[in-house]
Order: C-alpha cells, then sequence, then structure tokens
C-alpha cells in the first residue's frame, strides 16, 4: 500500500492497490469507511449526473470473484486493526478510525448477480474479526431492485450482521429523478421500495442536493420532495442530507454547483420541521 493521505475529496477505487476492497475518508460517517466495490467495470442502472465514476456506462457488473473479495477484506482489516495504516494515511485525528464497511463502489451493489452471496462473505470476515456488531454495515443503494427477491435475502443477511441500509432519494418527483438519476423511478415506486427495505433492516435515506446552473431547487422541487418524505416518515431512521464535495464525471458536470453551508442546513430544518424527520447534515 501506498503512502498516500486520504481526504474527503477523493475517492478513488484504487487507493489500497486492491480490486474489490478501497478505504475512503467519509464525511458522514466521520472516519475511515471500507467500500466494498462489485461494479468493476463501472456499470451502473442508473447515472447520476453528479456522480464522481469515470467512463460510467449503464449495466450490470461482471462476475464477483466472491473469493477474492473475502480475501482482499481480511488483509485490509489486518492492516487497518493491528498496523500503522490509520496513522500513516489519515491526517486529521477526529478520522483516524474505522468507520464502517460499505457496499458502495462504481455502481449499484444490488445490481450484482452475487450481491447476496458477497453479503454473507463480508459479514464471515465481521465475524472473525469480533467486529460483528462493532463496526458497521452498510449498503449505499439506489433502492431500485430491493423488489427482487435475491436482493432481499442479502439485506435479510445485511440486517443479521447488524447493518443499515442507506436509500438514494434526490427528488420526489418523477421529473426530478429523471433530471438528477436518470431514472424512470416514480414517486410511489420509491416509497414502496422504501418500505421493503425498512422493514428488512434500519433504513436511513440519503439526499444530495446542489444548484444547477446557479439555480437552487425551487419549492415546487422541495414541496414534492416533502410529499415522499411524509409517505416514509414512520420507518426511516432520518435522512442524510449532504452537498456536493466531489466533482463530477457526467456530462453534466458544468451545470452543477454548490450551495452555502447555510442554505443546507435551512432546508434540513424545514423538512425536520415539516415531517419531523431526523436530519443529519453534511453539507
Amino acid at each position: 500500500m501506498n503512502d498516500t493521505l486520504l481526504t474527503v475529496a477523493d475517492h478513488r477505487r484504487d487507493q489500497a492497490g486492491l480490486n474489490y476492497v478501497y478505504p475512503v475518508l467519509s464525511r458522514r460517517a466521520r472516519g475511515v469507511s471500507i467500500g466494498v466495490n462489485l461494479n468493476l467495470n463501472r456499470a451502473c442502472n442508473w447515472a447520476c449526473v453528479y456522480c464522481q465514476v469515470e467512463n460510467l456506462r449503464r449495466g450490470a457488473p461482471d462476475a464477483i470473484d466472491l473469493k477474492m473479495l473475502e480475501s482482499e477484506l481480511d488483509g485490509f482489516l489486518d492492516e487497518a486493526l493491528r498496523g500503522d495504516y490509520l496513522a500513516r494515511h489519515v491526517a486529521e485525528a477526529e478520522y483516524r478510525r474505522l468507520a464502517d464497511i460499505a457496499f458502495s463502489g462504481e455502481g449499484e451493489p444490488t445490481s450484482a448477480a452475487e450481491f447476496s452471496d458477497a453479503v454473507a462473505r463480508v459479514a464471515a470476515v465481521l465475524e472473525r474479526h469480533h467486529l460483528k456488531g462493532r463496526l458497521p454495515l452498510r449498503l449505499i443503494t439506489n433502492g431500485s431492485l430491493i423488489h427482487k427477491a435475491s436482493v432481499r435475502q442479502g439485506l435479510a443477511t445485511l440486517a443479521a450482521a447488524g447493518g443499515e441500509i442507506w436509500f438514494k432519494v434526490d427528488r420526489g418527483d418523477a421529473a426530478g429523478m429523471l433530471a438528477v438519476n436518470k431514472t424512470s423511478s416514480t414517486p410511489e415506486q420509491v416509497a414502496r421500495h422504501l418500505r421493503l427495505a425498512a422493514k428488512l433492516a434500519p433504513t436511513w435515506v440519503q439526499t444530495c442536493w446542489f444548484a444547477r446552473n446557479g439555480i437552487a431547487p425551487d419549492s415546487a422541487a422541495e414541496n414534492s420532495y416533502l410529499e415522499l418524505l411524509l409517505q416514509v416518515a414512520d420507518v426511516i431512521q432520518g435522512v442524510h442530507l449532504y452537498g456536493l464535495a466531489r466533482p463530477s464525471h457526467q456530462p453534466e458536470a458544468w451545470e452543477l454547483g454548490r450551495l452555502g453551508v447555510e442554505a443546507l442546513a435551512d432546508w434540513g430544518q424545514r423538512m425536520t420541521q415539516k415531517t419531523g424527520v431526523r436530519v443529519m447534515l453534511s453539507p
């Protein structure tokens, strides 16, 4: 492993020189998140305009080498827990800790045919290192495939390992979802999938809020989002509200702009006032 410092602005998947496992400094998890990337071919069923993946394409991942994935995670945890990895790679003392293991990466993790088996392998590694219930296991997902039985099986395994789901909801209306995520999802589908997810494991909504062509989301966008949130407020843990931290590598990148901390904080407060949902802010 090289001696490059991890930063919140750089989430490259080759930081540790491994295939499936990569460390990043996470604003939301406030520490080193051990990423598990099942989409090595950079294929995803969505194409979010703010996505940081270069050469993103539509589709599903190639076959997963589960033995390699398990071996890489075992080795990385050994180095992080018993070696000096954190001291060498994390400058800020407050971030110098393992925050979680997160299925994320360069595409939608649940689109992998081996998703359920991959979760089981990661859960087994946690067990071997006596980290079950101590190091959180998270799935960062767009939630679009939760209706599939194989995906729900993986989520049940995730829950049994003490895991949780971070479910992407960036906009609350079909037009907004199409414009931001390039998906034909509807609010009704999203609400239904959120309820399915929450039945299986603790579920947070994660929302990226940003300006486009210098204009922040308008009141119509806010209201449709709040309407969707109200439909699931009784089953979710809360909302992770965050802004842009790293440059997009999508064609729309030039259109996107960060919102100020105050603007995001005000929006988060209005969310809580209107829905009663807890909001965690990462500007």
